[in-house]
């Protein structure tokens, strides 16, 4: 590699990995199982990653099929819904749950009637971290499954069309399996994001202890009291993100880059 490129890469790599080490360097090894046995914290990991998983099987039910219509689409108005419903992407996770709140909350556009005609209240509510964590995670999986769709070769959906399948059985039947490997790496982003979710759910859903209090908003007071019980904490979300996405990138998304 021509060393005008190896300084900055070596100096990106090093940006990126030396929080990590020093994560590691820092950990108390040898208190992790006592802080790691607590009850608020094993409630707290069984709570986050009970949400980021719902969070994520919600995005692939609406965000699959808002994929496809942002890639075959041809209707005036296209962009700035793509525009649109990728902008939690950017948005600051504070103002997506102000957003949120003015939308879903009890007196919100949307909650208002939510809570009047259904009795449904979803702020500081386990559901309410579902939703805020879909907020800010369905946008990865909308963009990487988007992505896929345009890539499809159409000539294959067209085939099975002549032969007599209906829309919906080359969707279910050709088109699903073509992007299975965007789908599922999409699917991984989302449920990493989702994972690691923090301001959204702080601000629409609170921080109650075994309801809304998820790794995240426990690792954010443990640093208050007890700093090395937050660097346990962190380590245990650094593992399981590196555990997924380690074993979903040897199986999909290396076949994806290959193709």
């Amino acid at each position: 590699m021509p060393w005008p490129l190896a300084v900055p890469a070596a100096v990106g790599a090093l940006f990126l990995l030396a929080p990590l080490v020093g994560l590691l360097v820092r950990a108390p090894w040898s208190g992790l199982p006592r802080i790691l046995s607590d009850s608020h914290v094993l409630s707290a990991l069984r709570l986050s990653l009970i949400c980021a998983t719902a969070a994520t099987a919600i995005s692939i039910v609406l965000g699959v099929p808002l994929a496809w219509a942002l890639a075959r689409v041809r209707v005036r108005g296209i962009s700035a819904l793509r525009a649109l419903v990728t902008l939690p992407l950017v948005l600051p996770p504070v103002v997506g749950g102000v957003a949120l709140l003015f939308a879903l909350g009890r007196r919100g556009l949307i909650g208002q009637y939510l809570d009047h005609w259904f009795g449904l209240t979803l702020p500081f509510t386990t559901p309410g971290v579902i939703v805020a964590e879909t907020f800010v995670a369905m946008p990865f999986l909308i963009i990487t499954v988007e992505g896929a769709f345009r890539g499809v070769d159409r000539g294959l959906e067209e085939a099975a069309s002549t032969l007599g399948a209906s829309r919906l059985t080359v969707f279910r039947r050709v088109t699903l399996p073509l992007i299975a490997p965007s789908l599922v790496a999409g699917s991984v982003l989302c449920w990493a994001r989702a994972l690691g979710e923090f301001g959204a759910t702080i601000t629409f859903a609170g921080n109650f202890p075994g309801v809304t209090q998820t790794m995240p908003l426990n690792v954010y007071l443990a640093l208050e009291s007890d700093p090395e019980a937050a660097i346990a904490l962190s380590l245990v979300l650094l593992a399981v993100s590196l555990l997924v996405l380690a074993g979903l990138r040897d199986r999909w998304l290396r076949p994806t880059a290959a193709s």
